[in-house]
């Protein structure tokens, strides 16, 4: 009995463990969003607080590099079409964030247990680099096109225009912008709820 105890116990865990890092069942509607994953917006709040970046914008950025999965890796390439090979970088989790940017955003932002799994790290990783972009590139803090080739080539590759031959690129950024568009109009009718529900859970 007591192993069967702790069998269910275990199960119970998996269970709310798999539930807590399943990506929102809407990811189009950003109201849905933050109502599936109640703790999302706060984290979102404190991020815009942190860095200035607007939580529209934030999380259309990460729509686009992980769909919200919490242990989104890139596809693996082929050899001979049939073996899978090697991933093209060690970018994961919510924001992609590869290793070194991410040990440059804990040791600039002092988050030196930040876990790339962890969506409330993930997106202030975002804001952080959203706010090196506006830095670094001159790049106004709405301008989800333009933060977005930032974030995909670099603040390096961004200011040498790497991304002006890149088409596919810029398609890419241009969905990124009108999903920030339509995310920002989202929260605007649904933030104050969120806001009262935060305060009533004590988040704020």
């Amino acid at each position: 009995m007591r192993a069967l105890g702790r069998g269910l116990l275990l199960a119970a865990i998996l269970l709310v463990t798999g539930c807590a890092t399943a990506p929102p069942v809407n990811v189009d509607n950003l109201c849905s969003i933050f109502r599936d994953k109640d703790d999302w917006y706060a984290e979102a709040a404190d991020a815009r607080e942190n860095w200035g970046s607007p939580i529209p914008v934030m999380m259309a950025i990460m729509y686009q590099e992980s769909r919200f999965q919490a242990k989104a890796r890139p596809p693996r390439g082929r050899i001979l079409w049939l073996i899978p090979g090697p991933r093209p970088s060690d970018a994961y989790g919510y924001s992609q964030a590869l290793k070194s940017t991410w040990a440059e955003y804990e040791e600039s932002a002092g988050r030196w247990s930040a876990s790339r799994s962890d969506f409330g790290d993930a997106i202030d990783f975002i804001g952080w680099y959203n706010d090196r972009s506006r830095h670094r590139s001159g790049i106004a803090s709405d301008d989800a096109y333009r933060l977005y080739l930032a974030y995909h080539e670099g603040h390096g590759g961004y200011n040498r225009g790497t991304y002006r031959d890149k088409r596919w690129l810029q398609s890419v950024a241009r969905r990124v912008d009108d999903r920030a568009r339509r995310y920002r109009g989202q929260l605007a009718s649904c933030e104050e709820e969120l806001q009262r529900q935060s305060r009533w859970f004590g988040i704020f």
